[in-house]
């Protein structure tokens, strides 16, 4: 493994990480580990195999490491906080509408769809780095792309937004 190698897979596990966690710091932080754990095991990696898969596989169980580490957090009702969620409109709505369905999805189907659709893995290399099926990898990834499809079109507002009163931010509108 040369340096050239690892740094070449560097936007792709970023990606992976940043839809992984959803916050650009847990992101930025779970590539650091994968890359210290990569350096650390470099001696199990074999020349002649895929070093990007190998290198999703180690980012891939070090999240659901750190995921399993955390403690579990009390539900919280959207309708007792609602009149308390500000945001300013923008062009980038719909991209974050896009990222908070990605968020909504459950994380087995999430990782599918994003190693198969946006790092253009096979299904082969996607079921090696889950360690699953590759006949689940294509029930994962069809599942996937149901429930996005479902949540964008919910996500669309049904009425026009109606303008928050001068001073006042708008209210952000809830995503079902």
């Amino acid at each position: 493994m040369n340096r050239a190698q690892v740094i070449e897979q560097l936007p792709g596990l970023r990606r992976y990480a940043r839809v992984l966690t959803g916050d650009a710091w847990a992101a930025d932080d779970l590539v650091q580990d994968t890359l210290e754990r990569a350096c650390s095991k470099w001696l199990l990696w074999r020349t002649g195999t895929d070093l990007r898969a190998w290198l999703f596989t180690l980012m891939h169980n070090l999240y659901l490491n750190q995921r399993r580490a955390l403690p579990a957090l009390a539900p919280l009702d959207i309708e007792e906080v609602q009149d308390q969620l500000h945001a300013r409109s923008s062009p980038s709505d719909d991209a974050l509408d896009l990222e908070r369905c990605l968020q909504r999805l459950p994380a087995d189907q999430r990782a599918v769809l994003l190693l198969v659709a946006m790092e253009d893995m096979s299904y082969e290399d996607t079921a090696r780095i889950l360690s699953i099926p590759v006949g689940t990898v294509m029930s994962r990834l069809s599942r996937a792309r149901t429930r996005l499809r479902a949540l964008m079109d919910n996500a669309a507002p049904a009425v026009p937004p109606v303008a928050a009163p001068a001073g006042q931010p708008p209210t952000l509108r809830r995503l079902k």
